[in-house]
């Protein structure tokens, strides 16, 4: 299929229906041993007029009646906020029916920004921010190469808010593998107790080939979480929760489906996960039949 401009190559999944508008290219971190995104993407900041022509042809592609925007690729705040301001002008002028623009972030960029910068952002019009947390234990972020300390995942995601954005915050479940899932769910709710952020998005690892952990895994030195295991992180990680939060899981790697708004939902989704977990303890064949089959897991 054609298309008709320079698209970001990933969204989220609740982006489904919005414009895609690419802002830049790649990742200026890049080093986080579980991901296999943007790797052969050399990171570039694309200048405001290319950017703009884009939106140009997005218009001309879906008509001025587009309602969402994501801006790609995987953290468009690096840009120098005149310029992002700049963009975020004239996507509403391209679109005058927009109702959310959003856009990846990094903690770490969101905590060097100033608060003013921020502001000026979301006056602008982009409006919410999905950011990887992955966990909230140092020792993992550490492992993971994840570039920031639960402190720093803090400090950026208050930040964040106090500027007025909605915040996305991802949990990679299973990423502290069989020898580290109690303590990588206990720190990662207390990382998210103190920022209380409006989402709470869980992502199973599926590890990728390629990829430093997937090489780590065949390897031996690193055992990756069973199926149980996640699904005690999982309660774990729900029960240790303080939060006025949506918890979603949202996308195809998780194990179960798993959502509510926090802290309503908490009792009902805390059964629901003893439930499963005692349906396995007795009929532990469930395991291989009760679940999404592992391939179909990476999509």
């Amino acid at each position: 299929m054609f298309l008709p401009y320079d698209m970001p190559p990933y969204r989220p999944p609740s982006e489904a229906y919005s414009v895609l508008i690419r802002a830049t290219r790649g990742c200026p971190w890049n080093q986080c041993t579980f991901c296999g995104m943007y790797k052969e993407e050399r990171f570039e900041i694309k200048p405001v007029e290319e950017i703009k022509k884009d939106i140009d042809a997005a218009r001309s592609f879906y008509g001025p009646g587009i309602k969402r925007v994501f801006i790609g690729d995987s953290d468009s705040l690096v840009m120098k906020t005149k310029q992002l301001c700049e963009v975020l002008r004239y996507l509403y002028e391209v679109f005058p029916l927009i109702e959310r623009i959003t856009s990846y972030a990094r903690a770490k960029t969101v905590r060097r920004k100033k608060l003013e910068d921020l502001i000026a952002l979301h006056e602008a019009g982009l409006t919410r921010l999905h950011v990887g947390l992955e966990s909230g234990d140092a020792e993992l972020l550490a492992f993971i190469k994840k570039g920031a300390t639960p402190e720093q995942m803090i400090e950026g995601g208050k930040k964040a808010i106090k500027a007025g954005f909605e915040l996305s915050l991802y949990v990679l479940l299973g990423i502290g593998g069989e020898d580290r899932s109690t303590q990588h769910a206990l720190h990662t709710a207390e990382v998210l107790n103190a920022v209380d952020p409006h989402f709470i998005r869980v992502r199973t690892l599926v590890p990728y080939p390629g990829t430093p952990i997937f090489e780590q895994i065949t390897q031996g030195t690193f055992i990756p979480a069973s199926p149980k295991t996640i699904l005690k992180e999982t309660l774990a990680l729900v029960e240790s929760l303080t939060v006025h939060s949506e918890f979603l899981s949202d996308h195809i790697s998780n194990l179960v489906d798993l959502n509510g708004k926090l802290p309503e939902d908490q009792p009902k989704m805390v059964t629901a996960m003893r439930e499963i977990l005692q349906e396995i303890e007795e009929k532990p064949e469930l395991l291989d039949t009760y679940f999404k089959p592992r391939d179909y897991r990476c999509l």
